[in-house]
């Protein structure tokens, strides 16, 4: 494990602290789509099933129970806690439309047809693109509170610190997963209109005020 693994791990973490502390002091889940967090509890969920199975290090449990657990409670105080302040009239993009072809993508390129290595290739290929509906949300509304563009830029960070640790494997142990790296970049993409209105508008902005999308 190297320092970009690390790191990436790290921001992955804080924006889901971002994320949960945001609703609990806030006790609100505006402007938070419920269709992406139900789409991340399905990755965690297909990608951590060898939790019962395998063990790899303490870092490595630690770290998937803590994101399934995470995961699942923002889930919980969408639907059930904080649900009155669920903008559900705003949060209809069609998952479906992202998470069959994963998996027929899954199904059609992968390492091997073993029910592991299927669900793994899956949860890949639909993390890439489980932030849109959050972004699409972002774009109906028209405005992202600073907080939330806070958790956003912390998650697009995650994946291109990522990238870094992919190119750092590659030159010191010769390590190229193509799978991973380009649904990695692809997820990155998707970040980078997001980054530019971050750097040029959030940093700008007082803590509070809402960010014009």
């Amino acid at each position: 494990m190297n320092v970009f693994r690390i790191a990436a791990d790290m921001a992955h973490l804080l924006a889901i602290i971002i994320l949960l502390l945001k609703i609990w002091k806030s006790r609100s889940c505006s402007g938070i789509s419920a269709r992406s967090q139900i789409l991340f509890a399905i990755v965690f969920t297909a990608r951590y099933l060898d939790l019962f199975t395998t063990y790899i290090s303490l870092y490595n449990t630690f770290m998937k129970i803590t994101f399934l657990v995470a995961t699942y409670a923002t889930v919980y105080f969408i639907f059930f806690k904080f649900r009155s302040t669920y903008m559900r009239e705003s949060d209809t993009f069609r998952v479906e439309l992202l998470i069959i072809p994963s998996a027929i993508l899954a199904f059609l390129i992968n390492h091997d047809y073993a029910p592991f290595e299927l669900l793994w290739t899956f949860s890949i290929y639909l993390e890439a693109v489980a932030i849109l509906p959050q972004l699409f949300l972002l774009q109906s509304t028209g405005s992202a509170e600073v907080i939330t563009a806070h958790y956003l830029f912390a998650l697009g960070s995650y994946r291109g610190l990522y990238i870094l640790n992919w190119i750092y494997r590659y030159y010191t142990e010769e390590y190229f997963d193509p799978i991973v790296v380009v649904a990695g970049i692809v997820q990155t993409v998707l970040y980078a209109d997001f980054f530019y209105l971050y750097v040029t508008r959030v940093v700008q902005t007082r803590k509070g005020l809402e960010l014009p999308i």
